[in-house]
């Protein structure tokens, strides 16, 4: 299983990563607003995570960590 994590902070809610996921297990939150006033990007389902790094690899801010 892979540890995703995000630096929520500094999301700006461009919902690259979103798009790209091949499991659509990514969402910008509906909730949490971050410090710059976005939503910030967010995992529904870590389990389901296969790793590929396509989110991390597509966003702009590299905010997105992977772990194996």
């Amino acid at each position: 299983m892979a540890k995703l994590t995000f630096k929520t902070d500094e999301c700006k809610g461009c919902g690259l990563c979103v798009e790209v996921c091949p499991k659509g297990i990514l969402q910008l939150s509906k909730d949490a607003i971050n410090k710059k006033g976005h939503h910030p990007a967010e995992c529904t389902d870590e389990e389901q995570c296969i790793a590929c790094a396509s989110c991390a690899t597509m966003c702009p801010d590299c905010i997105i960590k992977i772990e194996k």
